[in-house]
């Protein structure tokens, strides 16, 4: 089940990926940042408003925890993403978001000193083989051609703070409910988001109101923010970041396919390549067989 959940977390995070390269002209970075999860915390805050009477003792032992995991995976994360889709290409954000397995695994082990056998590393590094293979469209020489700018830069940023965030669920506290969770950092980011999204509008950018930026923005609060985090939340807390990293990797994979399926891209045979790199990285990750003993 854990695994069902980090398939569906990275189709849901794909569909994001494309929707905010795609309405990058039409809806601003930080207003799509804070309306998404200001749909998002409304429709949590329906749901959890009962729980938190409970769940008070809690959040109040913990408050510090929730905070920081607020800032890095609500307000952190989702602001240095969207603006780096402004500045940089497809191709570029897909290489250097593809290190962010890399970093889970290593930040659960220097933090809390998670064990990481070496048939997990070789899992990590078969799929990011995967990854670069893909978008480097089966010529390797494209990767020579790569540049870094300020919006590769601005990915990195946000797969070290995801990392940071996903790590940290390794010491998710016992007994809070996760629905509660996910509204107390929704809230605590859309606080953090709130001043910029102000300073943004001060320059004259504004969201255009249509029909594709409204159902851009009730994807983004359903789907990436609302389902996925519940998702992910939950699979890394049962299986483990180490496990659960590798899966990431499937974002370039679901992408490719939406861009086929709503685009009308091509497929090509060095996709069918790179997804059976990536499918084997996670299949060494999270599969072991014991010996078996003669008899």
């Amino acid at each position: 089940m854990p695994y069902l959940l980090l398939i569906l977390t990275t189709l849901f995070w794909s569909g994001n990926l494309v929707l905010s390269r795609g309405m990058h002209t039409a809806i601003p970075p930080l207003a799509l940042s804070f309306w998404r999860w200001a749909l998002a915390l409304f429709l949590l805050l329906i749901i959890t408003r009962r729980h938190f009477g409970t769940q008070w003792p809690v959040l109040r032992r913990h408050w510090r925890y929730i905070v920081v995991q607020g800032l890095l995976g609500v307000s952190g994360f989702t602001i240095l993403l969207y603006l780096a889709v402004h500045y940089t290409t497809v191709i570029n954000a897909g290489l250097v978001n593809s290190c962010t397995p890399v970093l889970i695994v290593l930040f659960s082990w220097l933090l809390y000193r998670e064990t990481v056998l070496p048939r997990q590393w070789c899992g990590v590094l078969f799929s990011l083989a995967g990854v670069l293979w893909t978008m480097a469209k089966g010529e390797m020489t494209v990767l020579r051609q790569v540049s870094m700018n300020q919006g590769d830069l601005l990915v990195l940023a946000a797969a070290v703070i995801w990392a940071l965030y996903s790590s940290r669920l390794k010491r998710y506290p016992q007994g809070l409910h996760p629905l509660v969770y996910l509204t107390s950092i929704s809230g605590i980011g859309l606080i953090t988001i709130l001043p910029f999204y102000l300073a943004e509008i001060q320059t004259g950018k504004s969201i255009e109101l249509n029909p594709a930026t409204v159902f851009t923005v009730i994807y983004m609060a359903l789907f990436a923010s609302v389902a996925a985090f519940i998702f992910w939340n939950a699979a890394v807390r049962a299986v483990g970041p180490a496990k659960a990293s590798p899966f990431v990797h499937l974002i370039p994979v679901f992408s490719i396919v939406l861009a086929v399926v709503f685009l009308g891209e091509p497929l090509s045979w060095y996709h069918a390549q790179g997804a059976v790199l990536i499918f084997s990285g996670i299949f060494m990750t999270t599969f072991h067989f014991r010996r078996m003993r003669m008899l």
